[in-house]
């Protein structure tokens, strides 16, 4: 059986990513093969594709970090019991493809009825917004938070959770963007035109107790200068690295965008106040608690299905514009998540098999 995928053989721009056809892989002991239905679309794999982000691929690799699919076939030792199962996974790459081949404890069900377009943008993008505010942001009922890119991916979901949690929330967007984040119950800030640094103080007196930060860089030690005594900045993103989709500067640009958030760390400890600068990393998270993503998925995919929570998808797009996909997501201003589907078929056919099957 014949499948595609995505394949980038040199760093560089998204004329870079070629759509190759090939045999379709068959899972080794131990795995599960899962035709992929739905591959989201983030600025990680951006920075990947430009060779500057700090999960190192070796080329040639297929992009992807977050995947939906049906669990087609078992390797030795795998369970058979998972077979036309809808799934959940955080590969980090080879998401871009029809097929992909996986430990079966990377996998996470999901339930019965869940859009599958809807479940992979809990993946990556609701999961890190989930581990940043109650895995290490902590803000309790009624204290502040400030949202950087709020109405992106995983500001909406930022925005979403905050909302649950009763928080009183703050989101930086350009103007037109604005009435998405007040629909989402935050108060829209416009970067573009105003400091701010300055507004939240002013319409604080005194500042937040939680900022999220995923543009990096100074932008980090800017964040820092919101917070009241004893907040905390969430560090997790380089969306300043890019222009366009383009790197912005040459190696000594991205060698001082890396290392000046760690100084400002360092900074933050010293300072007085007890406010904090504290990075956050999916995928290392991820590694040193794999119980702590699987129980955090599936919390999430239970709001889902329980209408608690509702994904921003921006754009279905097939694999087959996946450049293009990620061409918009460079360009800026999507708002929500972008998602490719890769077999269409599947996600008829493969979640009628699993509503019969239980």
């Amino acid at each position: 059986m014949k499948s595609l995928r995505v394949v980038v053989r040199h760093h560089g721009g998204p004329e870079v990513l070629e759509l190759v056809e090939e045999d379709a892989p068959h899972p080794a002991s131990g795995e599960l093969r899962v035709q992929i239905i739905a591959a989201g679309v983030s600025f990680a794999e951006l920075l990947m594709r430009e060779g500057i982000h700090p999960e190192k691929t070796t080329l040639p690799f297929t992009p992807g970090w977050d995947i939906v699919g049906i669990v087609d076939e078992a390797g030795e030792g795998a369970s058979h019991a998972m077979l036309g199962k809808l799934v959940a996974a955080l590969p980090i790459h080879g998401g871009y493809a029809q097929f992909i081949c996986l430990p079966q404890d990377e996998l996470t069900s999901v339930p019965t009825g869940v859009d599958p377009v809807e479940a992979v943008s809990l993946v990556l993008n609701y999961v890190t917004a989930y581990q940043m505010m109650h895995r290490l942001g902590h803000p309790s009922p009624g204290q502040r938070v400030l949202i950087h890119g709020a109405a992106g991916g995983v500001g909406t979901a930022l925005l979403q959770l905050g909302g649950l949690a009763g928080l009183e929330m703050y989101g930086t967007a350009s103007l037109s963007d604005h009435q998405i984040v007040s629909d989402l119950g935050a108060r829209p800030i416009d970067y573009e035109r105003a400091d701010f640094v300055k507004e939240v103080h002013r319409l604080t007196n005194g500042g937040v107790d939680v900022v999220f930060d995923g543009v990096g860089e100074a932008n980090v030690w800017r964040s820092f200068r919101a917070l009241r005594p004893g907040g905390r900045v969430i560090a997790y993103g380089f969306t300043s690295f890019l222009q366009k989709g383009r790197l912005a500067g040459g190696l000594r640009y991205r060698l001082r965008g890396i290392l000046r958030p760690l100084w400002y760390a360092v900074c933050a400890f010293v300072s007085p106040g007890r406010r904090r600068i504290l990075p956050y990393s999916i995928q290392y998270l991820k590694r040193w608690r794999p119980a702590w993503f699987r129980e955090d998925l599936s919390a999430l995919l239970k709001l889902l299905r329980d209408g608690k929570i509702k994904p921003m998808v921006a754009m279905r797009m097939p694999l087959t514009e996946a450049r293009r996909a990620q061409e918009l997501l460079g360009q800026g201003g999507v708002k929500g998540k972008l998602v490719l589907i890769c077999n269409s078929l599947a996600s008829r056919q493969g979640i009628a098999e699993q509503e019969q099957s239980l």
